[in-house]
């Protein structure tokens, strides 16, 4: 019993004795440590592996067989192995060369026109393929006959790919001598038409042609990359120039007079003033020399990369470089520490509730409308916060907020007003005074309440979150109708049927015990005018 192994050669698969294996890889061995590890050693060794493989299957006959050490001991017989080939090379005609076998046919893609037929018939009859190639046509002119014959041969005639094939072509003993002498011939026909080529006029005309392609195309590129970098430069000094005097100007004046300009510093409130709102007077100064470096030191360095971009100047920049970056560095400090600083005056947060009884009892229906807008009229500032909003009055800026209404039931027969104000501070001494600094009035005249749209911050007061909740109170039974103009500060009030805010000004609701619903459709135009 012996142990068998299963090898691919060349595609094909075989199973092969122990003895045999290793005899036969003892043999490639050999082969691939003689004609080495370049592009063309290893084509030799690939056609040497493709004639092995040919000759275990003409072994085998078609029938799965095993690989036995005497088919190994023919094929290296058939083959030959590097000695025979050294001792060989100091002869003129080498034995192996010369050696015949019988021919196959074949298509030859080395000389072909059109298919390669003319060639292997030529090479297979021993004949000149040029006098094939003139039966072919004058048999295609006399009955056509010659076309047909040449398509039928072109399908059925295999092509010789490689180079064992080439060799059976021609009639040469496929063995190690022959496959390498065929591919050095191969390789040398190759070179030596490039080197005619080479040597050619038409190299050397296309070569000139190419380097001086090259050398327009290189001048152009060169050309165009300058000109968009100073195009960029142009743009990054415009950028930095003017964003920079804007900037300045609006830390200063409060206006930007390059405001118009596309993307430079454009905001048209005074930086100090609008600070001067939420930050303590003692802390003011320093976020704002802050912010001045945060945002000019980067506008600077735009102007100096687009004066370099331009003009092309070497400078030894390092040093004011460093020290820019750590001067900017030192600004984000400072800005940091302040703004950490401030956060401690939203510690603390408290509210204060105020009632009022509308004076009414024989109302059924109390009327809610939103009163005229006073600011309407004033500039606003380019500042946009929730609920809040700046204009300028009188030349001076001052914060606006939006108070919140809803619509509550009320556990009494009569309709009330609740105000809640709501501020932080530091400690709740200073909550209840930034509480006692909000302004907000509403007036009630008859059924009508009128509110103001906005509250007011002291004089000296800063921003502590402030806000202004509105409820009013309605009796079960009684019913409210909100204003068209209510929508700008009716905040989720619910309702039966869960009718957004927006969609329910106009509208008469009457409070049941499910609560607020739907009565009617809108009040007309001068449903208010008997009350005036």
């Amino acid at each position: 019993m012996k142990k068998t192994f299963t090898i691919n050669i060349s595609g094909t698969v075989f199973h092969i004795e122990e003895d045999a294996y290793e005899k036969l890889q003892n043999y490639l061995l050999k082969l691939k440590n003689y004609f080495g590890n370049d592009d063309e050693g290893k084509e030799i060794i690939a056609d040497i592996e493709t004639r092995i493989a040919e000759l275990f299957l003409e072994k085998a006959k078609g029938e799965p067989s095993v690989v036995v050490i005497g088919w190994v001991d023919e094929v290296i017989r058939i083959m030959g192995t590097p000695e025979d080939f050294i001792e060989q090379e100091g002869e003129e005609e080498p034995l192996a060369g010369t050696a015949k076998r019988k021919r196959r046919l074949y298509r030859d893609p080395d000389h072909r026109v059109i298919g390669g037929v003319c060639g292997g018939l030529g090479a297979y009859f021993n004949m000149d393929p040029v006098v094939l190639r003139i039966i072919f046509v004058v048999l295609l002119l006399i009955n056509g006959i010659g076309l047909l014959a040449y398509l039928i041969l072109w399908i059925a005639v295999p092509k010789a790919v490689t180079t064992a094939q080439r060799l059976e072509m021609r009639g040469q003993e496929v063995n190690i001598t022959n496959i390498q002498k065929s591919i050095r011939e191969e390789v040398d026909e190759v070179k030596e038409s490039y080197q005619k080529f080479r040597a050619s006029d038409k190299y050397a005309k296309g070569q000139e042609g190419v380097s001086k392609f090259g050398d327009v195309v290189y001048n152009v590129l060169k050309v165009t990359l300058r000109v968009l970098v100073v195009f960029f430069g142009v743009m990054l000094i415009l950028t930095g120039f003017f964003g920079l005097i804007g900037f300045l100007s609006t830390l200063i004046i409060g206006h930007s007079f390059v405001s118009s300009w596309p993307l430079l510093w454009s905001p048209e409130f005074h930086m100090p003033e609008i600070m001067n709102h939420f930050v303590n007077p003692g802390s003011l100064t320093v976020g704002i020399i802050a912010i001045a470096v945060l945002v000019g030191i980067p506008l600077l360095a735009v102007l100096f990369v687009g004066t370099k971009m331009v003009f092309r100047y070497k400078s030894n920049n390092a040093f004011i470089g460093l020290g820019m970056v750590g001067l900017w560095l030192v600004a984000l400090l400072t800005l940091v520490f302040v703004s950490a600083g401030q956060i401690g005056n939203f510690k603390n947060r408290t509210s204060l509730s105020s009632s009022e009884t509308i004076n009414c009892n024989s109302c059924q229906t109390l009327y809610l409308e939103l009163g005229e807008d006073k600011y309407d009229s004033y500039g606003e500032a380019d500042f946009d916060m929730e609920r809040f909003k700046m204009v300028s009055v009188d030349g001076k800026n001052i914060l606006i907020g939006q108070p919140r209404l809803n619509v509550e039931k009320s556990g009494t027969d009569d309709f009330s007003v609740v105000v809640r104000k709501r501020a932080r501070g530091k400690d709740q001494d200073e909550a209840n005074s930034n509480i006692q600094d909000i302004v907000y009035r509403y007036v009630a005249k008859d059924s009508i309440l009128t509110f103001d749209p906005y509250f007011l911050l002291g004089n000296e007061s800063k921003w502590r979150d402030q806000t202004v909740d509105i409820t009013v109170k309605v009796p079960e039974g009684k019913t409210v109708f909100l204003g068209e103009k209510l929508v700008e500060i009716i905040y989720d009030i619910e309702n039966v049927s869960n009718t957004y805010d927006a969609d329910m000004v106009g509208k008469y609701w009457t409070m049941k015990p499910e609560g607020l619903t739907l009565k009617g459709a809108a009040a007309p135009a001068d449903s208010l005018t008997h009350l005036n």
